[in-house]
């Protein structure tokens, strides 16, 4: 009797050890899929806001035109930084991308412009707001040339567009996905207790009273199984924040939150309703049904 007991009890606890691990496991896949969907837009923002432009003046142009030029660039809408690079500069940079000094075999001639770097905020790369604005500047007299990688533009554009659309399919495939693994494991564990329900029925307890044990069970096993995915996608939200500084992952409260709580929300929402139909189910069976 005792052994069948330790039996039982043995049991008992490797049905819920295997639904907390598979809950965990789905909902830190899970978690990761909403993770870099909410942070799509942000990487994609940061990497727009890595195209140069180039803003090369005339020999002509004055030091007080160039300086104007810089001061109003920093202040517009439409850019995130703008630095001014002077012709010395500008040709020392050329030096070490090439590796030679070429402004020796030129005999001390530097044809290296003063210019100014400017990065512009991710709203505003796109093909036509970026060509508008370089037009506005290429109009200015003392402005030789405006200079930004055309295709670069268009190639990231259409790539982040197609990114975010299959995102958001892979998401919804996954989210369901992820509900049919919850949801089996969970009414395989149920599906062991079938007779205890169909006994508990016909001794004259309600159907709620049958259910509520079973659902207070499921809700505690996907809480945990949802709090050991929280503890691991954490890890990872942090390993990514020292990866990527830029991308101030831990500064975004708002992100982390609705991540978190989606988390942990969807763990004990999904067990709770798939132990509410998993029970409901064996409490409309006849007792000869029970057995196949």
């Amino acid at each position: 009797m005792a052994s069948n007991s330790s039996y039982q009890k043995r049991r008992l606890f490797s049905s819920y050890f295997w639904v907390v691990i598979s809950v965990f496991l789905v909902l830190f896949m899970l978690g990761l899929q909403g993770f870099f969907l909410l942070n799509s837009q942000k990487l994609a923002d940061y990497f727009r806001e890595q195209v140069p432009m180039s803003i090369y003046f005339k020999d002509s142009a004055k030091d007080v035109e160039m300086q104007q030029l810089e001061k109003s660039l920093q202040m517009a809408d439409y850019t995130k930084s703008a630095v001014f690079v002077s012709a010395e500069e500008g040709a020392q940079k050329t030096m070490d991308d090439l590796g030679e000094d070429f402004v020796a075999k030129l005999d001390g001639f530097n044809p290296i412009p003063n210019s100014i770097d400017v990065r512009l905020n991710a709203s505003f790369v796109d093909d036509a707001q970026i060509q508008q604005i370089a037009d506005d500047l290429a109009a200015k007299d003392f402005v030789q040339e405006v200079s930004y990688d055309k295709p670069l533009v268009s190639l990231l554009n259409e790539n982040v567009k197609r990114i975010s659309f299959w995102m958001l399919i892979v998401s919804g495939v996954f989210i369901f996905i992820a509900f049919l693994l919850i949801n089996s494991s969970i009414r395989l564990s149920i599906y062991a207790k079938r007779f205890t329900i169909k006994t508990m029925q016909m001794v004259g307890a309600t159907k709620g009273f049958i259910r509520k044990p079973f659902i207070m069970t499921s809700i505690r096993l996907g809480f945990f199984g949802a709090l050991l995915a929280l503890i691991a996608l954490g890890g990872v939200v942090y390993w990514m924040d020292g990866y990527v500084p830029e991308l101030e992952i831990l500064q975004n409260y708002q992100m982390l939150a609705i991540l978190f709580v989606g988390v942990l929300v969807f763990g004990i929402l999904i067990s709770l309703i798939s132990t509410f139909f998993a029970t409901t189910r064996y409490l409309n069976l006849r007792t000869d049904q029970l057995y196949y």
